[in-house]
């Protein structure tokens, strides 16, 4: 059996940390359509920070207002990041300054704000105490769940200003800004290219940081895990919204459509024959072509 393993984009800085406990029969989850914000959206997410008032914060102390006692908004002097708070400007500094005041007992690992710390113990506790009220699967941290949710609800608040696809993950959302910019801003030293993901430089590396709990193989990307996960498990969270058959990838989905609108984007350079994914292209220069050269060679 052949499976399509779709590239994963690494996520944030520590979410890379554990795999989430899947739930072997999730209920069905609708097919995933794009989806685009209004131009008019767009520019109101872009103008938000704009339009926010602030003040600043002389020698990145925090002064206090005279006309709101309510809500004061103040500024970093730094990088220019406003805040409602004099709390989240101190933890901020952080970032700048380098500190990280809080470590962990367990392996020593350092953290800027004593939350992000809580949330780093989980992994060695194992604890999880964020279920999902849908489908029961559980997280070690709050904006995980809440992420996940948008699976069951659809929801896609992160909006491109530029072409108005929206994403349910900010992160998401900032690796699909490099389409447009053209930025890529992970250089290899291996291979000299550069690359909007990290993750290649474990094609040199052989690096296999992410490890499945059940049998041990071991993965260079945290998205191709969750996938080979669904194997123990059984979990098939896409959904055709034609015939109801559900998958375990979004790319499996992605042909399967096919087989409904009959598009077949694939071709052979040799024959010119026409395929709905590259997975059944590919063996079909594998059995034919490449049959036909060996038959051939041997005449």
């Amino acid at each position: 059996t052949a499976f399509i393993i779709e590239d994963g984009l690494d996520e944030q800085q520590e979410r890379n940390s554990s795999l989430d406990q899947e739930d072997p029969e999730p209920p069905q989850i609708k097919e995933e359509q794009e989806e685009f914000c209004s131009s008019q959206e767009g520019e109101q997410l872009g103008l938000k920070q704009e339009n926010d008032t602030f003040m600043r914060v002389d020698n990145t102390l925090v002064s206090e207002s005279k006309t709101d006692t309510r809500k004061q908004s103040v500024q970093c002097d730094t990088c220019g990041k406003t805040f409602n708070f004099k709390s989240n400007l101190t933890t901020h500094l952080r970032d700048h300054t380098g500190e990280k005041p809080y470590p962990c007992s367990t392996c020593g690992k350092q953290f800027n704000q004593k939350s992000s710390l809580n949330t780093h113990v989980r992994i060695h506790t194992g604890e999880k105490p964020y279920p999902c009220n849908t489908c029961g699967k559980i997280f070690n941290q709050l904006a995980h769940l809440k992420t996940h949710t948008r699976i069951h609800t659809g929801e896609k608040p992160h909006c491109c200003t530029t072409c108005g696809k929206r994403f349910n993950e900010k992160s998401t959302l900032k690796t699909h800004i490099r389409v447009h910019t053209g930025e890529r801003p992970y250089p290899c030293s291996t291979c000299g290219k550069r690359f909007t993901l990290e993750a290649h430089i474990r094609t040199h590396t052989g690096e296999k940081p992410y490890s499945c709990g059940i049998c041990g193989k071991r993965f260079s990307q945290k998205s191709v895990l969750k996938n080979h996960t669904r194997i123990h498990t059984g979990e098939k969270p896409y959904s055709c919204s034609t015939c109801k058959k559900t998958f375990g990838r979004k790319s499996t989905l992605r042909s399967h459509v096919r087989t409904h609108t009959g598009e077949k984007p694939y071709s052979c350079s040799t024959c010119g024959k026409k395929f709905n994914s590259s997975t059944h292209l590919r063996r079909h220069i594998r059995q034919i072509h490449t049959a036909s050269n060996i038959h051939a060679s041997k005449v």
